[in-house]
């Protein structure tokens, strides 16, 4: 509960250059995450190549800190391997936010930049990094050791939770 109440997006980041093996401990928790049928539609790619990484900032107008970033996470969809159709996304995202937190857990920052369903991102991205046309880019996660801070901000609102019926007010 730590990490999820702590993390933040970071988008500083230090020179120092995180492990290998720390990306690899991402995955393993993005790989942990839950799917429709236990499909597990995804595939990542692990870039530290800088001119690859200032080329995502030519085609995504927020990935302004991935040149400093020790690396990016292109996180890719297989929706041929899908059990339940049209879940993808969802999955996905649940793999998304599970290396998010084990970042924020390993003393890392990162930052979730949304790739689908925008078209343009989606076909810069499959060429950037050669990616199949029936593999979809859905996301694409920068990690580094952080280089700012970001206090705590509780964003419980008791006034988004209905019980029982949503006309509940």
């Amino acid at each position: 509960m730590k990490s999820i109440m702590e993390r933040r997006s970071i988008r500083k980041y230090a020179e120092d250059k995180v492990l290998i093996e720390d990306i690899k401990e991402l995955l393993r928790a993005a790989m942990q995450a839950p799917s429709a049928g236990n499909s597990q539609p995804w595939e990542f790619i692990v870039v530290d190549d800088k001119e690859k990484l200032v080329e995502v900032t030519e085609v995504h107008k927020y990935s302004f800190m991935f040149p400093s970033a020790s690396y990016g996470i292109v996180v890719c969809a297989t929706p041929d391997k899908e059990i339940h159709k049209g879940y993808w996304p969802q999955d996905c995202a649940a793999a998304v936010e599970n290396m998010l937190i084990k970042a924020n857990d390993m003393g890392l920052g990162a930052v979730w930049l949304g790739v689908y369903p925008e078209e343009d991102r989606v076909v810069a991205l499959r060429k950037i990094f050669e990616v199949d046309e029936n593999v979809v880019p859905f996301a694409i996660v920068s990690v580094g050791y952080p280089n700012e801070e970001k206090k705590f901000d509780d964003r419980y609102d008791e006034g988004k939770v209905f019980y029982n019926t949503y006309k509940n007010k």
